[in-house]
């Protein structure tokens, strides 16, 4: 078990469904309350039921990650409801699935706004939160194997997930002096909705067969099968415990052996 997690707080964004509701949830077994932050209020709604049936506290707020001001105010929201704040878990994505010489400017700016400014948001809001409260925090963010490595296809989607990894580590070394870690945990192929849209959108552009993108990559993956999102809470759970204190700027790979660093 992660050690010193009970009765902490943790924010995730991101939280309805996939890879985040599986964050909230093992936080919440760990002893963790939980401010759930996404854009949908019945999801949210569910989730929150589900935590609170583990016995520990959640509340919700709905926000778009996008928008700087909307950040804040999520974090305000889970202190004031929480009774603290110690944990910014910035999870919520999109992905983008079209080739460099289709990209438009219209999907650039989204996927960079979600994924880049969502993070930088949810880094400056919640750094400023820990010095407020003149305590030390840690910040985990949703990088990805494509934050390691180009994929074709996926160009808007990997330049989002580099910039990320950049971000961890200048707040890394910003926020060092403040006892404040920022870390990314980068997933490889989850069993989720979004790779459902992954899929579909290859199919469209190469003309594969439904579901033949995802075999191909779930194939080559060395342990076998593809991941759950289980697998990417468990390092999240890690990264936000006491175990990790002395790890920071580090964009941490869980993908069942695909990209090896």
């Amino acid at each position: 078990m992660p050690r010193g997690l009970q009765q902490k707080v943790a924010l995730v964004t991101g939280a309805a469904q996939g890879i985040g509701r599986g964050i909230a949830l093992r936080l919440a077994q760990e002893g963790v309350n939980i401010a759930l932050v996404d854009l949908n209020a019945d999801k949210l709604a569910a989730v929150e039921a589900e935590i609170q049936a583990l016995g520990v506290q959640a509340t919700t707020y709905v926000a778009n990650i996008a928008e700087r001001d909307e950040v804040g105010q999520a974090i305000d929201h889970a202190e004031k409801q929480l009774g603290g704040f110690d944990i910014m878990i910035n999870n919520a994505g999109i992905a983008q699935v079209e080739a460099l010489s289709d990209a438009q400017p219209e999907a650039f700016r989204r996927i960079m706004d979600i994924n880049v400014g969502g993070v930088l948001w949810g880094i400056q809001a919640a750094a400023a939160k820990f010095m407020a409260l003149k305590q030390k925090g840690k910040i985990i963010n949703a990088c990805s194997i494509a934050g390691q490595d180009g994929f074709a296809l996926l160009g808007l989607y990997s330049a989002s997930k580099f910039a990320v990894r950049a971000l961890t580590q200048a707040a890394a070394k910003e926020y060092a002096s403040h006892g404040i870690t920022v870390n990314g945990y980068c997933p490889g192929i989850v069993g989720t909705d979004m790779w459902v849209e992954i899929d579909q959108r290859f199919a469209e552009i190469t003309g594969a067969a439904i579901g033949e993108t995802y075999k191909k990559y779930v194939d080559g993956i060395a342990l076998g099968r593809a991941q759950t999102p289980d697998d990417v809470a468990a390092l999240v759970a890690f990264l936000a415990s006491e175990d990790s204190d002395y790890i920071t700027g580090q964009s941490i790979l869980t993908d069942g052996g695909i990209v090896y660093r």
